[in-house]
C-alpha cells in the first residue's frame, strides 16, 4: 500500500491523504486511483507548476517575542481574495511558527498536523483551486528577553512586515512595522550598506559636480549632502517617521533599538 501511495504521489503531485482515499475508493487499483484523482481535479497541480504565480497573500503570526511570516503566490488576484485560500495561507503561517526557519525550501518539507508536508498541501490545494500555488518566502523572527516583536500586513494582503525591537513597547513595534511597509527601507543601519558602492557613488557625484563647473571644495559639500540623502532614503533609522515627519525613526524610538526587520511585498 505504501509503495502505491509513493508511486501515485510522484506521478500526480497529489497529497498523501488524497492518494490514500483514491486508492481506497479504487480498491487498490492504481490506474483507477489516478483516474479518480484526475476526476477530482487533484492532478492539475502538477500540470500548472510552469505557470507564473504573481498574485497571492502575505500572512504572519506573532506569539510572545517570536513571529513568523509567509508569502504564498497564486496566479490571479481572484484566488487571493478567496476565503479558502486565505485560510490555507494562515494555516501555513501558523506552521511556520513551529518550523522556525527562514528557508522556504526547508519549510516546504515541514509536516503539518494532518500528516502532509507544506509542499504537498499546496499541491493538493492547487489541484482543487485550479491555479499554480507557490510558497515564495518564509521568515521567522525570535526576539530576546525584553524585546517587542510585531507584525503588519497591508489591507490588500500583499505587503507584510515583521519587526523586532530591543526594548520599547508593542505600540512602537507596530508603528515601526507600519513605517517599514510604507517607506520600503533597504537597510537597518549604515553598516549594512556596501562601502565600495558608496565610494563609487561619491566619485560619480563628485565628477558630475565638477563637470558642471563647481569648485572641488563646493563639490565635496554638495556630494556630502547627496550621500546623506542616500542614507536618509534607504536606512530605516534615518528615514523620516511615517506618522510624524518631524522625527526620524531613530528619534521616535529614543533608546529603543531596532534589531531586525523583514519586509515581503508581492511583486516587489
Amino acid at each position: 500500500m505504501m509503495e502505491s501511495i509513493k508511486k501515485l504521489r510522484e506521478m500526480t503531485g497529489a497529497g498523501m491523504m488524497d492518494v490514500k482515499k483514491a486508492l481506497s475508493d479504487a480498491d487498490g487499483n492504481e490506474d483507477k486511483a489516478v483516474a479518480l484523482l484526475r476526476e477530482r481535479g487533484i492532478v492539475k497541480a502538477a500540470k500548472k507548476t510552469d505557470r507564473e504565480a504573481r498574485e497571492g497573500l502575505v500572512r504572519f503570526v506573532v506569539s510572545g517575542n517570536s513571529a513568523a511570516m509567509v508569502e504564498v503566490n497564486s496566479e490571479t488576484d481572484f484566488v487571493a481574495r478567496n476565503s479558502d485560500f486565505q485560510a490555507l495561507v494562515q494555516q501555513i503561517a501558523e506552521a511556520a511558527m513551529m518550523a522556525r526557519t527562514n528557508d522556504a525550501e526547508i519549510f516546504r518539507s515541514f509536516t503539518l498536523d494532518n500528516g502532509e508536508t507544506v509542499g504537498n498541501e499546496l499541491a493538493a490545494a492547487a489541484g482543487r483551486i485550479g491555479e499554480n500555488l507557490v510558497l515564495n518566502r518564509v521568515a521567522y523572527v525570535e526576539g530576546g528577553e525584553g524585546h517587542n516583536v510585531a507584525g503588519y500586513v497591508h489591507s490588500n494582503g500583499k505587503i507584510g512586515v515583521l519587526v523586532d525591537l530591543a526594548g520599547g513597547d508593542q505600540a512602537q513595534a507596530k508603528d515601526v512595522a507600519l513605517h517599514v511597509a510604507a517607506e520600503r527601507p533597504q537597510f537597518l543601519s549604515r553598516d549594512e550598506v556596501n562601502a565600495e558602492d558608496i565610494e563609487k557613488e561619491r566619485e560619480v557625484l563628485t565628477n558630475k559636480a565638477i563637470n558642471e563647473g563647481k569648485a572641488p571644495e563646493l563639490a565635496a559639500k554638495i556630494v556630502g549632502g547627496q550621500i546623506g540623502k542616500f542614507y536618509e532614503e534607504r536606512v530605516l533609522g534615518e528615514q523620516k517617521f511615517v506618522k510624524d515627519q518631524s522625527l526620524t525613526v531613530n528619534k521616535y524610538l529614543g533608546d529603543t533599538a531596532i534589531r531586525r526587520f523583514v519586509r515581503f511585498e508581492i511583486g516587489g
